[in-house]
């Protein structure tokens, strides 16, 4: 009769162990789809909000100019043709922003009408390429605003410059 209880015993621990073990596993796999469900919404989160970013981050380009002029170079015409070209639906996607900057050489009046000579360039050459003069606004800063510093040669050159922005429409 020991024997038997015995065995019975064991029969009852293995019992138990098969059913801790079957409980554990069920917890353990609850646990792993409540994991595997949560980190797919934090990933679907986190894709969602960096989509969301790239979406309302404005593109920009810049064309710059020699000192006291507003001639835009067949190089940067170009290239400013095919960044347009490669951007998919900018015209229903996008309004398009021009900045005009200037360095200080020349005085004031010069300066503001250089900066307007130059953004009307690049508006220009965004008509020629079919974009609607209604999605195009103009700023011109002249010296006013550097982003650079106008104390070195290099600061004055890269404050010569027309930026075109693209800001996304917001539906």
């Amino acid at each position: 009769m020991n024997a038997f209880r015995k065995s019975t015993n064991n029969f009852t621990k293995v019992n138990l162990s098969v059913s801790l073990i079957l409980a554990l596993l069920t917890v353990s796999n609850r646990l792993r789809f409540r994991m595997r469900f949560f980190l797919a919404c934090v990933f679907l989160l986190v894709s969602i909000y960096g989509f969301a970013q790239n979406q309302n981050e404005e593109i920009r380009k810049s064309i710059y100019f020699n000192g006291g002029s507003y001639y835009i170079d067949e190089e940067q015409a170009t290239d400013l043709a095919h960044w347009l070209d490669s951007i998919p639906n900018l015209l229903d996607k996008y309004e398009i922003q021009l900045i005009s900057h200037t360095d200080p050489i020349g005085g004031k009046r010069f300066n503001e009408w250089l900066s307007k000579m130059r953004s009307q360039a690049v508006f220009d050459l965004l008509l020629q390429k079919d974009i609607p003069e209604r999605i195009i606004h103009l700023k011109n800063w002249a010296y006013e605003n550097p982003v650079y510093s106008n104390e070195s040669q290099r600061g004055r050159a890269l404050n010569r410059r027309v930026d075109v922005i693209l800001f996304p429409l917001v539906f």
